[in-house]
């Protein structure tokens, strides 16, 4: 049997984000991926380096790698629908699992469990951190997009800039006040 892990993950670059937006620039969850684990791994960083952490970075960033691999099946779901109400969000919840389930599938019987720990992550603190790193990539591709004149994303950039300020991580505020200014540079500024 041949194993198709890696090819299927592959493909996580035909998926668009943002679908019922109009974009400067369209982004897809393979791009969005890499930036999410780098942030993520940046902030278990700043956590250990600063706050007293002992944070596996490399995890982290590894988590965050896969963390939106199971939309090569689901496809980008909107954030307006996707968290509509309670039963949308757990039945997404449970295609979601599935859908990771079927992709770990692809994998040879032993490299299943390495993957399992990482699609299924079962680290509270590691969650919250590949959580606030998605909602510092999406702030960060609204930043962009609002530079460019696009005010299709005000209200998201918005509403993202509510949830990472009143977050209660050091380590995102630590971000936020030392990296994120740079988002709004130009290379020549930079």
């Amino acid at each position: 049997m041949k194993n198709n892990f890696f090819a299927f993950l592959s493909r996580m670059k035909y998926i668009n984000r943002w679908g019922l937006m109009r974009s400067t620039h369209v982004e897809n969850i393979q791009e969005h991926s890499l930036q999410v684990a780098m942030i993520a791994h940046g902030l278990a960083v700043i956590k250990n380096k600063y706050f007293g952490g002992n944070i596996n970075a490399e995890k982290v960033a590894a988590v965050a790698m896969y963390h939106d691999a199971s939309e090569i099946i689901t496809g980008d779901l909107p954030t307006p629908v996707k968290y509509h109400n309670r039963d949308i969000i757990a039945s997404y919840k449970d295609l979601e699992k599935l859908a990771n389930e079927k992709i770990i599938s692809f994998l040879p019987p032993e490299m299943q469990e390495e993957y399992k720990e990482l699609f299924f992550c079962e680290d509270s603190y590691i969650e919250r951190l590949v959580k606030a790193s998605d909602k510092l990539s999406a702030y960060i591709k609204c930043v962009e997009e609002t530079n460019a004149g696009n005010k299709e994303f005000q209200i998201a950039k918005k509403t993202l800039k509510a949830w990472l300020d009143s977050c209660d991580m050091p380590e995102v505020e630590y971000f936020m006040k030392n990296f994120m200014d740079g988002f709004s540079l130009s290379l020549d500024e930079m």
